[in-house]
């Protein structure tokens, strides 16, 4: 059992933290699900990527517009998936 500090944090027990690959520096959601906090890691930033993705082409071809992605495309969409790399770890600029 875990205790609650002053601040309201907790410490998750190592084991736990390996399981759910939580590792120092990783974001984690906390949330209420039926009258328990719930702490899950962040979505692996690939599948960010991926999904980011699929709405912008899905989004495109709704306007009949097509611009693959890795070919520059909206300057705006370029920095969040570099950014999202760079957090990853990935210094690439695909």
């Amino acid at each position: 059992m875990v205790k609650v500090d002053s601040k309201g944090r907790v410490v998750l027990p190592q084991e736990v933290r390996e399981r759910l690959g939580i590792t120092p520096g990783s974001e984690v959601e906390i949330h209420e699900e039926d009258g328990k906090a719930v702490v899950e890691p962040e979505d692996d930033p690939e599948q960010i990527i991926e999904r980011m993705e699929r709405l912008v082409a899905e989004t495109a071809s709704e306007r009949g517009e097509t611009t693959p992605l890795d070919r520059g495309g909206d300057p705006i969409a370029r920095k969040h998936r570099v950014a999202i790399r760079r957090g990853a770890g990935k210094n690439s600029d695909e």
